[in-house]
């Protein structure tokens, strides 16, 4: 038992602890450093690095999601029941099926809009029909990863508890 919930608490960890670095130290890293260096060459640039960090950490997250399912489920099936099993089964689904529309569904969109304007799409008017719609779109890939590192703390409260 003691296994099946050190792998459930690591993939835990792993995949929130990466949501929580990309978004609050790489993606902001990335953006100052390479528009520093360029301001419009490279905020695209940065654009592109960050969406190649975003890929791999959904990759991450669906792998540490069966991780964590399997070795919850196995817990429960052969050791005593996991506080709120059901509940937290629901949380962890909720937060891979935000990370798979993150990932195909908002993702493809926003490469879209960047691939169809020359230049930075925040170089376009405000009122730019593209701008406005990467903007919506940006803000909702967002809202995503914060209700998945959200579920990740709820998870990680149960884990406090047991």
């Amino acid at each position: 038992m003691v296994l099946l919930r050190y792998l459930y608490i690591l993939a835990l960890v792993i995949w929130l602890g990466g949501l929580v670095v990309a978004g609050g130290i790489a993606a902001p890293s990335i953006f100052q450093v390479l528009e520093a260096w360029n301001p419009i060459e490279g905020r695209i640039l940065a654009g592109r690095v960050f969406g190649e960090v975003l890929q791999r950490l959904y990759w991450l997250g669906y792998a540490m999601a069966g991780v964590m399912f399997v070795s919850l489920t196995l817990h429960r099936l052969v050791g005593a029941r996991p506080i709120k099993y059901g509940l937290r089964t629901i949380i962890l689904a909720l937060m891979a099926a935000f990370t798979l529309t993150a990932d195909y569904h908002v993702g493809p969109r926003i490469a879209t809009i960047q691939t169809s304007v020359s230049g930075p799409v925040s170089a376009l008017a405000a009122d730019h029909p593209a701008r406005l719609e990467f903007n919506r779109l940006h803000g909702l890939a967002n809202i995503l990863l914060s209700l998945t590192v959200a579920g990740g703390l709820a998870l990680t409260y149960w884990e406090t508890r047991e």
